[in-house]
This record gives C-alpha cells, sequence and structure tokens, in this order.
C-alpha cells in the first residue's frame, strides 16, 4: 500500500497534583509493556501532564517525535483541564482512555479513581467542543488499554487519511446512472479535496502518456499478475499506458494533500476513445491502496478510500446487484449455514476488484458493453475486464454519502462472502448479511442510497462506526438484528 498513512501513536499519562505522579508514571509503564507484548508500536511520552506549563511541554515532546495521533491516559483521576487542551491543541486524532485499579491492596493508599476522572475529562472535552475517541468501556487493566489501543490504530489511519485526501474525477456521470451524485459541498466539511476534470482531460493525459518509460515495466508486472489468464496479450500496452498515465497525474496533482484516489468515467463513450475498458487497471491502483471508482462515484471513492485505511487491505465498489435465485439456494444450504435466502445477494461489477481479492480472475470483455457497442463482433473495444469469482470470507459493506441537502450519513453492516459459485460474469460473488432482506427496504431503499457499495474484506463494522462517530457523523444505519425494528418498518403485529 502506497496511498495511506503510517501512523505514529503517542501515549501521554496525566496525574491531578493531589493524586501521586508516580501512580500515573508506573501505569503508563506498564501499557506500553503490554502495547509491546501485542506487537502494538507506540511511542512513550515522559511528561506527565499535572498542569497547563506540562501540557505545553508534553505537546513539544510530542511534535519532536513526530506523533500523528495521541492516547491521553488518566493513570488517576487527572486534571480535566490540562487534558483537555492538550487534546484541543495536538493536531491528530486523540483518545482518552483511563486505569482500573489493581487490587484491593492498592484501595487505601494506590487508589487512582481515574473512573471518576473519565467524566470529568468528558465532560470538559465538551465544553470544549473537541471529539476524542472513548472506547465503549474506556477503564481497564493494562492488557485491556493495550487492546484498547490497538482497535485505535485502524480509526487513526483512517482519519489521517481523509484528512490528507483529495479526490480526482474525471467527467460527469452518464445519463440514466446519476444515481451516485451528490453535493461536494460535505467533502470540504470533512476536509477532503476535490479536483473535478473532463474525459478531454483523461483523454489527453493518455495520449500524453504514449512511450512512457514505465510502460514495458508495467507490461510485464501486468503479464506476471495474469499469468496463464491472459487471452489479450495485445491488449496491455493500451492497458499500461493507461496505467502510467493515472499513476503520473496522481504524483503531479496531489498538491498540499498527500493521498489521492479516483473517480473516473469509464463508459459509455470511454471504449469509443481509448480503445479498451478499464477496470483491470483500477483493479491493479486499488492493490496498492488508489481506489478508482466507477461510473465517477465520488462518494464511492470516499468510501473504498476510508476502507482501505482502515483494513490496510485493497476495497472494492460493486453494484448490490441482483437476487440468489431459489435453485442456487437449495444446492448450497451446506455453505450457507444459518442463512437464509432472504440474507442473500449478489454482488457484482464489471472487473475492477483486485486479483488478491479474487478465488480466480481473467482478463476479459464486459459483456453488456459488448453487446451494445460490438454486436456480432469478435471482443475488441470492449476488453479489460478481470473477471471471476471474490475469495469468501469476511465482509463489510459501507458507504458514507451526501444527501441532496449536503448532510452526510452512512451504513455499515457486516456478513460474509460465501464459496457458491455465481454462475455468471464480472466480479461477481454471493453476499450474505445477516437481516439482508430488512436491511435492503429500510435503510437502502427508505433512504435512497444509491446501489454501489463499497466493499471491505474483513469485518470493520466497529472501525468504521468509530470512525463516523468522530467526524460527527450521526446518521449511521446497520443492518439490525431481527428483534430490532427499523423506525419505518411496519410492526409485526399488523403484519399477521
Amino acid at each position: 500500500m502506497i496511498n495511506i498513512p503510517q501512523v505514529k501513536l503517542g501515549i501521554v499519562a496525566v496525574s491531578r497534583d493531589c493524586f501521586p505522579i508516580s501512580l500515573s508514571e508506573q501505569r503508563r509503564k506498564a501499557v506500553v509493556a503490554s502495547c509491546a507484548e501485542k506487537e502494538i508500536s507506540i511511542i512513550e511520552l515522559n511528561t506527565i501532564i499535572e498542569n497547563e506549563v506540562d501540557m505545553l511541554k508534553a505537546l513539544a515532546e510530542a511534535k519532536e517525535a513526530g506523533v500523528n495521533s495521541l492516547v491521553i491516559y488518566l493513570g488517576n483521576f487527572g486534571p480535566e483541564g490540562p487534558l483537555t487542551q492538550m487534546a484541543q491543541r495536538f493536531d491528530g486524532p486523540v483518545m482518552f482512555v483511563s486505569a482500573a485499579e489493581e487490587s484491593t491492596a492498592c484501595l487505601m493508599d494506590a487508589r487512582g479513581d481515574a473512573y471518576c476522572g473519565m467524566l470529568n475529562a468528558s465532560y470538559s472535552a465538551g465544553l470544549r467542543n473537541i471529539r476524542p475517541h472513548i472506547p465503549e468501556y474506556p477503564v481497564g487493566t493494562p492488557s485491556e488499554v493495550a487492546t484498547m489501543i490497538g482497535e485505535f490504530v485502524p480509526v487513526v489511519r483512517t482519519i489521517l487519511g481523509l484528512k490528507g485526501l483529495k479526490i480526482f474525477s474525471f467527467g460527469p456521470r452518464p445519463q440514466d446512472f446519476v444515481a451516485c451524485n451528490a453535493p461536494i459541498k460535505a467533502l470540504f466539511d470533512l476536509g477532503v479535496e476535490i479536483m473535478e476534470n473532463s474525459e478531454l482531460d483523461l483523454y489527453d493525459i493518455y495520449l500524453e502518456a504514449e512511450g512512457h518509460k514505465d510502460i514495458p515495466a508495467i507490461i510485464a508486472s501486468m503479464e506476471a499478475e495474469l499469468g496463464d489468464n491472459n487471452p489479450y496479450p495485445d491488449l496491455l500496452p493500451k492497458l499500461a499506458q493507461y496505467e502510467a498515465a493515472l499513476l503520473d497525474f496522481h504524483k503531479a496533482n496531489l498538491g498540499a494533500s498527500t493521498f489521492g484516489v479516483f473517480a473516473n468515467k469509464c463508459w459509455p463513450s470511454f471504449e469509443k476513445f481509448f480503445g479498451f475498458v478499464p477496470c483491470f487497471v483500477n483493479a491493479r491502483l486499488a492493490e496498492r491502496g488508489i481506489p478508482v471508482a466507477c461510473e465517477v462515484d465520488i462518494y464511492g471513492a470516499l468510501s473504498e478510500y476510508m476502507i482501505t485505511c482502515a483494513t490496510n487491505l485493497p476495497a472494492t465498489l460493486l453494484d448490490i446487484n441482483n437476487s440468489v435465485p431459489t435453485d442456487m439456494v437449495e444446492a448450497n444450504k451446506e455453505i450457507m449455514g444459518d442463512y437464509t435466502a432472504k440474507d442473500l445477494f449478489m454482488g457484482f461489477h464489471c472487473g475492477n476488484t483486485a486479483s488478491s481479492c479474487m478465488k480466480n480472475s481473467q482478463l476479459r470483455f464486459q459483456k453488456i458493453m459488448h453487446s451494445l457497442m460490438e454486436p456480432g463482433k469478435e471482443p475488441d473495444i470492449t476488453r479489460g475486464t478481470l473477471e471471476g469469482q471474490i475469495k469468501p470470507g469476511e465482509v463489510t459493506l459501507f458507504r458514507l454519502q451526501s444527501t441532496a441537502d449536503t448532510k452526510l450519513r452512512a451504513y455499515v453492516a457486516q456478513g460474509d462472502i460465501l464459496d457458491i459459485d455465481p454462475q455468471s460474469f464480472g466480479s461477481i460473488a454471493v453476499f450474505a448479511i445477516p437481516e439482508m432482506q430488512r436491511f435492503y427496504r429500510h435503510v437502502l431503499i427508505q433512504k435512497r442510497y444509491p446501489h454501489h457499495a463499497g466493499i471491505a474484506f474483513a469485518n470493520v463494522g466497529k472501525t468504521m462506526y468509530q470512525v463516523l462517530n468522530l467526524l460527527g457523523v450521526t446518521d449511521i444505519d446497520y443492518n439490525q438484528p431481527a428483534l430490532e425494528r427499523y423506525p419505518n418498518e411496519i410492526p409485526c403485529t399488523f403484519l399477521n
């Protein structure tokens, strides 16, 4: 991954001046030791914050150490003013966590009262209008705190990624495919930059890349990736030229941003001018941490990038596409386990999923485009997809989207990709999400989400929920269990 942040996490202990400062120091060292045991990298700041002068000293120490995210650890009750000032002045994500009492032997002379101090710290954070990350139960032993810190790392990586992100878009969405359009104002609210370009700009940079010095190496890389699944070796020079063009544009246009992703027009006029389908290149860039969202789906690109940061794995963007036929369900009952037919759907796109996320893949042509653009002919300009069955395993559906009135809303739904042959074309798989039928109706339809979903190849619902909370997104939906009613759902007593 070349396009995601490197987390440099620091820990600073705080101490109320009427408590022994040694208590916070000893407990901080125990947390750092537990982090080392769990292979969690963390920088220990020596300054312990008792007052505002200490806070300034700790801030300077963090800056000198290159810390870009911070754990503020209440080793005892802690001074809520200076510790929240530290969070306010620190330029990066901040977590509040506190120490549990070790044993009854400590309760007379070495009690820390951090359980109480966390309440004051939270109250003071509200007064200062700051939003620290506070775990579900933020009080723990050194080992428990270390686990909480480990869970904070992907949250940090995602927040830092958004802070430095620029989205490059090329072209408007095709007619009749405007569903993924949304106002870009909410991107700026997140601190994300956007650079909108035309399809002519994309074609221009492609033409300029003819004879690019990197094309031979890219072709060799493509050949190695495809192996025997490469029926169109003559197509690779065009695809390599396109990949070189996008990578050069990415590097040259980040400007003040650190990271960049794409949302590109990919049909119908694209094929007539470029002479190929760009899906395989999109898949290869996703493998490197540079998602390329199909059909100029700007918020799709944003969602893909967020889950790339959260998982440190390639993401993809798929249509929530079609139902699973009854005969396929009947033939795969053992594979389905506790999932029902109503929990299933097929996720599909033309061929944009990284080969490392595929059970099998081959360079192919886009079947639907071929029927429209080259009917009755051998595939030519519609070649370039990477098709096959997506690997089975854990999955999270995620999308962060702006409404028409520029409010941010999101959904997160966890489940599994099943090892069922989808018997169809494209990059495709059978997905199983608990209570998908209700989620489909009462979230996706009811709240007018587009058909594109960001796909994370891991269960990261907790991480994404925490990220959204830090971003201040309050409208977050999930696939609710059977006994939890959606607000707009008809009560079950009326259905009998």
